[in-house]
């Protein structure tokens, strides 16, 4: 069986827009975690990425033209910006990585995934569409120029769905009650129509066959533009709601951090997103470590990204009744008052190990050995016993490592009752030696990076000798959590025991996924 090594990492993340600032904060106990005041003012504590694109501008110009840097800031979203620079980041721990990853033309993957997507983009361009749109239906509605409008203010006969005038709705609904009036009557409208005739004679300009095709193309554009210009000044019409639809939320679909790291990388082997929720990194992991030890791939760059807290995100959260808003920091294992939103990436570059070693790259944090996964088949948020249960066994019997060889465990553990469930599981399968960490006290719940960030953060602890402390202080933790188990990592360093390494993530949805690691021999 091929072993598999990690040979770059990179890392965006609440106080750490890079590695270097992520490692050097896990040497602290403290929460990097801060107000959302997403509302407004609020109570809710999230973790909001550190990040400047501007940052990794000198690399992005070294290797394309100058509007290349322009056109990514303009363009691509949170999730796709934070992809880049902590890709960008992976390449700096091995001289050469970059070059080696263009070589390897088609054994080079790319596995980039994301969460939830790129909600901050969806809502301001959704925001934008339903502006846009209340214009539209509000100018054409208008009886000064809809006739149909006019004649039913003279003699108002009942007509089949006609919505309530707003007027004759309360103050609350008033606003739902205009879209509907408006949109109403502007679909009734024949001057409308004459509009949208003569739009689709202008849009029905077509590239001529003869002659230069490009050239064609670009003087139909100019064209085209000309007329609708004329078009909307002889109407005096607002904009039209598709033309207020950005084509960002094409550039912006899931696929895209991992489409952009190929091409900033040149990198021309198979790219896609897997997407599994919470438990995406392991899920990317899996796959990774697949394709290499098939010999498909000699090399995966593989990570998780998620745009920053966001109020669609954060109010979902809480109205699923999973997120902390009290104001105050709620800590896994302690009160269980629910967990805290955080947006970032990491992005790890996998090889075979003896390929890479062999031209002298050198393995970093610790060897990576299998990942169980499985699906509860149950409900969409609440873990089952089962299911991490059997992704806890098969990652160990992939790994052929016993539960007494395991010396640390990192637990998914997000702040509610289902620590306690996960801890009771755990114990079912190792024993009372292992030391168990949970660090989404720290930098929080990244819906898909945040266990990447986690094993991150196992690694560079082994790396270094030690497990890093958690916010978790020994008098905090949960007495009935503390009744199965009490040997937690709390807020001081511990040294990294003998054994294996191991973590679980549990997504949304019943999916979960386990990973087995361990120290690299020296």
């Amino acid at each position: 069986m091929r072993r598999v090594g990690i040979f770059g990492w990179g890392v965006v993340a609440p106080r750490s827009p890079n590695i270097q600032a992520f490692e050097r904060n896990l040497a602290s106990s403290e929460s990097w975690l801060t107000p959302f005041n997403g509302f407004g003012p609020d109570n809710f504590l999230v973790g909001t990425p550190e990040f400047n694109l501007a940052d990794y501008k000198p690399w992005i110009d070294a290797r394309f033209q100058a509007s290349r840097f322009s056109q990514l800031e303009r363009k691509m979203g949170q999730p796709t910006q934070f992809a880049i620079g902590a890709f960008i980041q992976s390449l700096a721990q091995n001289p050469g990585l970059e070059q080696e990853l263009q070589a390897l033309g088609p054994r080079a993957h790319v596995y980039v995934g994301t969460g939830l997507g790129d909600l901050p983009t969806i809502q301001n361009i959704s925001l934008d569409l339903y502006r846009a749109q209340r214009r539209w239906d509000r100018f054409w509605a208008n009886p000064e120029r809809n006739v149909k409008a006019r004649q039913w203010l003279e003699t108002r006969e009942p007509l089949d769905g006609l919505p309530p005038e707003p007027s004759t709705v309360e103050d609350e609904e008033r606003d739902k009650a205009e879209d509907a009036w408006w949109h109403f009557w502007a679909g009734r409208s024949a001057e409308l129509r004459e509009y949208l005739e003569e739009l689709r004679e202008i849009e029905a300009i077509g590239v001529p066959d003869e002659g230069d095709v490009e050239s064609a193309k670009l003087a139909v554009i100019k064209e085209k533009r000309t007329r609708n210009a004329r078009l909307q000044k002889k109407w005096n019409a607002p904009e039209p709601p598709w033309n207020a639809v950005s084509s960002n939320v094409l550039w912006n679909i899931h696929n895209t951090p991992a489409s952009q790291i190929s091409m900033l990388g040149k990198i021309t082997g198979m790219t896609f997103a897997p997407v599994a929720a919470c438990s995406s990194f392991g899920y990317g992991l899996k796959l990774a470590m697949n394709a290499i030890q098939l010999g498909q791939a000699k090399a995966v760059v593989m990570g998780m990204t998620d745009a920053a807290p966001n109020p669609l995100v954060v109010g979902g959260f809480y109205n699923a009744r999973v997120i902390s808003a009290d104001a105050a920091l709620s800590k896994p294992l302690t009160a269980l008052r629910g967990t805290h939103i955080a947006g970032g990436a990491v992005v790890w570059v996998l090889g075979d190990y003896d390929h890479f070693t062999q031209k002298g790259f050198q393995a970093l944090g610790m060897e990576p050995v299998a990942v169980g996964v499985t699906a509860d088949a149950d409900h969409i948020i609440t873990p089952s016993k089962e299911g991490p249960t059997v992704a806890i066994r098969e990652a160990l019997s992939q790994a052929q490592c016993t539960p007494e060889h395991v010396g640390s465990w990192d637990l998914h553990a997000t702040a509610t009752p289902g620590d306690f469930l996960e801890v009771q599981n755990l114990r079912d399968v190792l024993p009372e030696s292992v030391l168990i960490t949970a660090r989404k006290g720290t930098f929080g719940h990244g819906m898909s990076a945040g266990g990447g960030w986690e094993l991150t953060a196992q690694y560079l602890g082994y790396a270094a000798g030690k497990v890093f402390a958690t916010p978790l202080a020994g008098s905090e933790l949960n007495k009935q959590i503390a009744k199965v188990h009490g040997r937690f990592v709390f807020n001081h360093d511990e040294p990294a025991p003998a054994g294996c390494a191991g973590k679980l993530s549990m997504g949304v949805g019943g999916i979960n996924a386990c990973v087995i690691s361990r120290p690299w021999k020296k």
